[in-house]
Order: structure tokens, then C-alpha cells, then sequence
């Protein structure tokens, strides 16, 4: 290829792609389906996004899934669910600003809900589902009866932001987030919308 070829086609690509409408880096694209069912998460270091992914597969892959730094535009979807990571006893302030923003668009279509909580690597308790759930997601989502889940997550302090890495300092990395629990949780929430 001529050098001159080369360099317009690169021009071509790169034009291309500024001139894309929508380019959105952090959605992950699943399988094609009739069904419009979208997975919004929060995450700080990738549990929650991990989590996202896997509910998604459980659901056959048909869901598209959203970093809330996105801020996606749900008004196409029948169904959404909805999940973040927990910190100091509560999902990140985005995705709680992004709920309360849009509890017009969310009323009727929130399907599921999840927390990914580290818990210090303890086991998940009732209490804390009730905690994280019950008197938390489900209350700002304005919804009951879903299926929904705490899920065990993990603790990798190279991706925390350095005082929150410090604080973390006498606690090892560890990971016990479980695709298969995730995946289960998709199915049951695909169940619950058949």
C-alpha cells in the first residue's frame, strides 16, 4: 500500500469515528433481542460492573448494561436493573442522584435489583440484605417484590483511590464475587419478566 493511500485511509477512519453519533466506550453489547432490558450499575473498582456483565449472561446476554458515568438514556427500555457497589453503607451518590433524577423514566420498569458488597469477606447476612435492599435500593427505586441480591464482592486496593487504599491498609486483597450467583440472579429476574 502506497504511503499516500495509507494516511488517507487513516484520515478516513478517524473521521469516521468523530463523526459517530453515539459512541459510548463503556456499554457492553449483548446479544439482539425484542426484549429493551437495560442493567445500570455504579462501581468503584470493577465489582459492580463485573457484576453487571454476569447478570446480563444469566439473562441470556439480551441485556444492555451501563456504567452510570454514562448517563444513560432509559427511556426506551421496558426493563431495568439496577445495582451498585456499597461503601460506607450505601450505593455511590451518582447512582442515587441518577435514580432520584429519573424516577419518572424508572416508575413500572425496575425488574431487579443488586448491591456487590466486600463485607470484609465475611458472609452476606439477612441483615444486610434487608440493609442494602430492602431499606435502600428498593426505597429509592420505589419498588417491591423484585428479585434482588446481595452479592458478595471484593477488595483490590490498587484500584481505590489512595486514602480509601490506605484506610483499606491492613486488609488483604481479596475476591469472592461469583459469576454463577450474578448469573443466577439474571435468570431469576428473566424468569420473573417472561
Amino acid at each position: 500500500m502506497k504511503r499516500r493511500s495509507f494516511l488517507q485511509l487513516g484520515f478516513a477512519g478517524v473521521g469516521a469515528l468523530t463523526l459517530t453519533k453515539n459512541t459510548q466506550a463503556l456499554e457492553y453489547y449483548p446479544v439482539k433481542s425484542d426484549k429493551k432490558i437495560a442493567v445500570i450499575y455504579s462501581t468503584w473498582c470493577g465489582s459492580s460492573r463485573d457484576a453487571a456483565v454476569w447478570i446480563s449472561e444469566g439473562m441470556g446476554g439480551i441485556a444492555d448494561v451501563f456504567d452510570i458515568r454514562e448517563k444513560p438514556d432509559l427511556k426506551g427500555y421496558e426493563h431495568i436493573i439496577i445495582g451498585g457497589s456499597i461503601r460506607s453503607f450505601a450505593t455511590s451518590k451518582e447512582l442515587q442522584d441518577f435514580i432520584q433524577q429519573n424516577k419518572g423514566v424508572l416508575k413500572g420498569k425496575v425488574r431487579g435489583l443488586f448491591a456487590v458488597c466486600g463485607n470484609m469477606g465475611n458472609p452476606i447476612t439477612p441483615e444486610l440484605t434487608k440493609q442494602y435492599i430492602d431499606d435502600h435500593l428498593a426505597k429509592m427505586c420505589e419498588v417491591t417484590k423484585v428479585p434482588a441480591k446481595v452479592l458478595r464482592g471484593r477488595i483490590t486496593k490498587s484500584l481505590m483511590e489512595p486514602e480509601n487504599a490506605k484506610m483499606m491498609a491492613s486488609f488483604q486483597d481479596y475476591d469472592n464475587l461469583k459469576r454463577d450467583e450474578c448469573m443466577a440472579l439474571g435468570k431469576e429476574i428473566m424468569d420473573s419478566i417472561k
